[in-house]
C-alpha cells in the first residue's frame, strides 16, 4: 500500500508563474511542494489565469478576490506611493497592509475550522516574503504545525551608499518599526510558529533576536530557486563556449534602478585599459527609471559599441542572453533575492556580485567574486579588476563555470521543495510528541 501523503494548506497570496520577484517565489515553492504533498492552495484571484494555464486540471486552489472598497483603496495606494516612475516601496509596503489583512481574514474564515478540526497535517504561509505581516490562521494551529517563510527583508543600505539610500526613500523605513508595534497579531504569529524559514542569514539573525526565537524553530532556506529550463549540464555549457571568439561577453540582468548598480558597471568598463576595453562587450537586460541616465553615461564615455541596453525582456527570453554570455556582473548593493544570480550560475557564468545580502550567500569562492560594499569608488575598481582577471584567464573561467553549475543544481525548485517537505515531516513528528505529552500529563 502506498504511503499516505501529507495534507498541507499553503497560503500564498502572491503565486504567479508569469510574474517576477515574490510572485515567482510563491509559485516556485507551490509547484515544487505539490509534487510531494497533497496541497490545497489559497491565493489571490489575480493569479487565477496563469495558474489555470499552468495546472488546467488542478481543483485544490481557492482564489480570493478583493472587495470593491479594497480595489479603490489599492488605486489610492498606487497613486500616493509613486514618485515619477519610482515606487516608494517602504511607504507602499506600509500602506498596503489593509489589503493584505482582508486576504488574511478571508483565509482564516475559509479554512480556520478545517485546520482546527485537524483536516490538514501542515499549514504553511509562504508569501508575503517580507517579515512585516501577521497570519491569523496561526490561532487555530494548536495541533497542526504552522510554518511561515522563507522571510526576507529589512537589510539597511551599506554606510558607503547613503546617496543611493536617499534615492530609494530609505527615510520611510521607520514605518517598519511602526508596523511591528501596532499591527495586531504580528508578534503572536512568530511566537506561535512551529517553524520559521528565513531567506537570508541577515533576516534569520534579526528574527532570532527580535522575537527571541530558539534555534530549533528557525532555519535557513534561501528565498529563490531556479526553473530546470535555466539549468545547463556540463556538456551543454562547454558546447556554448567559443574559445576562438574575439570578445568577452559580460551580462547584467535586472531592473534599472539606483541600487542595482548598473551605472558602476558602465564606469568599470570605461576605466579598463584601452586594449582591454576593446575585448569586452556588455549587455544590460532590463528597464527602469535609470535607463535615460545610463544611456547618457554610455554616450559620455563613447561606449556605444561596447555597451547595449535591451530594455525589458520576458523572463524565459532572458535565457538566450545567459547562453551567449561569459561573465555575469550584478553589483546590486542591497539585494536579498537575486534570482538572476542563480540563473546565471545555472548557465555556467562566473558571477561578480556585491558581498551583502542574499546574493553574497549564493556565490561561493569557487563560483565567482564577491566585492565588499565599501564605497562606490571601491566597487568600480574591484569590478574592473575582476573583469580583467576573468578576461585574461580562460582556464579560470571554465573552472568557475563548472562549479557554478554544480552550485546552482542545489537551488532547483524540486530540491528546495524536498528540503521543505523534510522539515514538514520532522516538525510534524515533534508536534505530535508535544500534543500527546500534553494529553497524558
Amino acid at each position: 500500500m502506498a504511503e499516505k501523503k501529507l495534507k498541507a494548506l499553503l497560503i500564498v497570496e502572491s503565486c504567479n508563474p508569469d510574474w517576477a520577484a515574490v510572485h515567482s517565489v510563491g509559485y516556485g515553492f507551490y509547484s515544487g511542494i505539490k509534487n510531494f504533498v497533497d496541497v490545497t492552495l489559497i491565493t489571490h484571484e489575480r493569479n487565477k489565469e496563469a495558474l489555470q494555464k499552468a495546472f488546467p486540471d488542478e481543483n485544490n486552489i481557492v482564489y480570493v478576490s478583493d472587495s470593491n472598497l479594497t480595489k479603490r483603496y489599492l488605486k489610492f495606494v498606487d497613486a500616493v506611493t509613486k514618485f515619477g516612475e519610482l515606487t516608494i516601496w517602504p511607504l507602499y509596503n506600509a500602506l498596503i497592509y489593509p489589503a493584505y489583512e482582508e486576504f488574511n481574514n478571508t483565509a482564516f474564515n475559509l479554512f480556520g475550522d478545517a485546520v482546527l478540526n485537524g483536516e490538514f497535517d501542515i499549514v504553511h504561509a509562504i508569501t508575503p516574503v517580507i517579515p512585516r505581516y501577521p497570519v491569523k490562521i496561526v490561532d487555530v494551529c494548536q495541533k497542526t504545525p504552522f510554518f511561515i517563510g522563507p522571510l526576507n527583508g529589512g537589510l539597511p543600505f551599506p554606510p558607503g551608499f547613503q546617496e543611493i539610500s536617499r534615492k530609494e526613500f530609505s527615510f520611510f523605513n521607520f514605518l517598519r518599526t511602526v508596523g511591528r508595534l501596532t499591527i495586531p497579531g504580528y508578534r503572536k504569529t512568530y511566537k506561535k510558529a512551529d517553524k520559521i524559514l528565513s531567506g537570508s542569514l541577515y533576516t534569520l539573525n534579526w528574527i532570532k533576536e527580535y522575537f527571541s526565537i530558539e534555534d530549533e524553530r528557525i532555519g535557513l532556506i534561501h528565498e529563490n530557486g531556479i526553473d530546470p529550463s535555466f539549468l545547463k549540464g556540463r556538456a551543454k555549457a562547454e558546447e556554448q563556449r567559443n574559445p576562438g571568439k574575439q570578445h568577452l561577453e559580460l551580462l547584467f540582468v535586472g531592473r534599472l534602478v539606483p541600487y542595482k548598480g548598473a551605472d558602476m558597471l558602465i564606469e568599470a568598463i570605461n576605466n579598463l585599459q584601452p586594449s582591454m576595453r576593446e575585448r569586452v562587450r556588455l549587455t544590460i537586460v532590463g528597464d527602469g527609471i535609470e535607463r535615460d541616465s545610463l544611456d547618457q553615461k554610455i554616450l559620455a564615455y563613447n561606449l556605444q559599441d561596447k555597451v547595449s541596453i535591451t530594455g525589458w525582456i520576458p523572463k524565459q527570453e532572458t535565457l538566450q542572453y545567459y547562453s551567449k554570455a561569459d561573465v555575469f556582473c550584478f553589483p546590486s548593493i542591497r539585494e536579498f533575492g537575486g534570482a538572476v544570480v542563480l540563473e546565471a550560475m545555472a548557465n555556467g557564468l562566473p558571477c561578480i556580485v556585491i558581498d551583502y545580502g542574499g546574493i553574497g550567500e549564493y556565490v561561493t569562492e569557487g563560483t565567482g567574486f564577491k566585492i565588499p560594499p565599501v564605497s562606490k569608488e571601491y566597487v568600480v575598481e574591484q569590478l574592473k579588476h575582476h573583469i580583467e582577471c576573468l578576461a585574461e584567464d580562460e582556464k579560470l573561467r571554465d573552472q568557475i563555470s563548472q562549479q557554478a553549475i554544480q552550485r546552482a543544481q542545489e537551488y532547483t525548485w524540486e530540491n528546495k521543495a524536498r528540503q521543505v517537505v523534510t522539515l514538514y515531516e520532522e516538525t510534524l513528528g515533534l508536534k505530535k510528541e508535544v500534543v500527546n505529552g500534553a494529553k497524558n500529563s
